[in-house]
């Protein structure tokens, strides 16, 4: 298994678990109004959303270095033989030099007998 399958199989698991978080918190809505009004949140609920909230924040955090160090892995193709362009197709075809045609060569004289 290459280093970077095992990065797509981290980056699955994240983005599922990233998913699930996100799923599960309530909708803050109110924005500043929310916060001027006083907290109608008791302690132990207050302490679940700031879990939920870092979760997240911790959560694409990792989904970004996990993106980004698999794109340092990340070959191109699956072995290194196979290649879409081959390197004598993507040299600059040759021209070919152009010949003038040879001067017509004068006619044989004919012969006396």
């Amino acid at each position: 298994m290459s280093t970077f399958s095992i990065f797509l199989v981290l980056i699955t698991i994240v983005c599922f678990l990233l998913i699930i978080v996100i799923m599960v918190q309530n909708p803050k809505g109110g924005g500043l109004s929310s916060s001027i009004g006083g907290s109608t949140q008791l302690g132990g609920v207050q302490k679940t959303t700031d879990f939920l909230d870092k979760s997240t924040w911790v959560l694409a955090g990792a989904l970004i270095v996990l993106v980004l160090l698999s794109s340092l892995s990340f070959t191109g193709s699956l072995s290194d033989n196979n290649k879409i362009i081959d390197a004598s197709q993507s040299a600059a075809p040759k021209t070919t030099e152009k010949t003038t045609p040879a001067a017509p060569k004068p006619a044989a004289a004919p012969v006396k007998k």
